[in-house]
């Protein structure tokens, strides 16, 4: 591999660690679960948003603003819908210049 995609570069050591352990885990959310203690519900919701940040980070968002929003909500920084708001309000704003 020449270069590592900008999806894996845009995680954090901890989403890697998870991908590494779901992966030697088979895909196994129960077996993740037990690794790290935790209810299935908690590894769902952890995929879930591991997910999310990969798909924000292939996303075609050519405007740096709304990456920004983007990866504050994935990351629970700010609310999905302050965000769906801020990126609306910017749209706004840009179509009007």
């Amino acid at each position: 591999m020449d270069s590592t995609p900008d999806w894996i570069t845009g995680l954090d050591e901890e989403d890697l660690v998870f991908i590494k352990n779901f992966l030697l885990s088979s895909g196994s959310l129960k077996e993740i679960a037990t690794t790290y203690g935790v209810t299935y519900p908690t590894v769902r919701l952890r995929l879930d948003r591991l997910i999310q940040k990969i798909k924000i980070s292939e996303s075609n968002t050519s405007d740096p603003y709304i990456a920004l929003i983007k990866r504050l909500a994935v990351n629970e920084e700010i609310e999905f819908d302050t965000a769906k708001v801020l990126i609306e309000e910017y749209k706004k704003t840009k179509k009007e210049e």
